[in-house]
């Protein structure tokens, strides 16, 4: 039973972050949120490690600021016990070109009294940090490799 009513919380925190609803969104989180999200943080700022409303909320602002819309797609989403884990194909249209950028997420949420406590998620994110750069990386780091004499 606990699990279909997680099963619908995190639905709805990522139907109200998608809809851009920041506040209904941290609604749905503990006021000690633990987050954390691996990723170049020299490329993507906002992300990796995060702790508390305050700095979610600064995290979250950033990402709708620079994305002009966002829309997502659910294929999975497995829920047991206080935890609940969704794979997201996530769809976000630059604000500055207008160009979509799309990637998969996978996301692990663990609750504490009806609310989320804890976020980790993992990103393929040197697809993400090509299409964010718009540049092929792989290409220019096989030009900047040394050569074999």
């Amino acid at each position: 039973m606990v699990e279909h009513l997680n099963r619908q919380r995190v639905l709805n925190l990522l139907d109200s972050f998608y809809s851009g609803d920041i506040e209904g969104a941290l609604a749905r989180l503990s006021d000690d949120i633990d987050y954390i999200a691996a990723a170049p943080i020299d490329i993507l700022p906002h992300l990796g490690h995060r702790r508390g409303k305050a700095e979610i909320r600064k995290m979250w602002q950033t990402v709708h600021a620079r994305y002009s819309s966002m829309r997502y797609e659910l294929p999975y989403i497995v829920a047991e016990d206080d935890k609940v884990a969704v794979l997201i194909r996530a769809f976000f249209r630059k604000s500055g070109s207008d160009r979509i950028v799309q990637f998969d997420i996978a996301v692990f949420y663990t609750f504490r009294d009806g609310v989320i406590a804890q976020i980790r998620e993992v990103i393929d994110s040197f697809d993400l940090v090509q299409q964010v750069l718009e540049r092929d990386v792989a290409a220019v780091l096989a030009e900047t490799k040394p050569k074999k004499n």
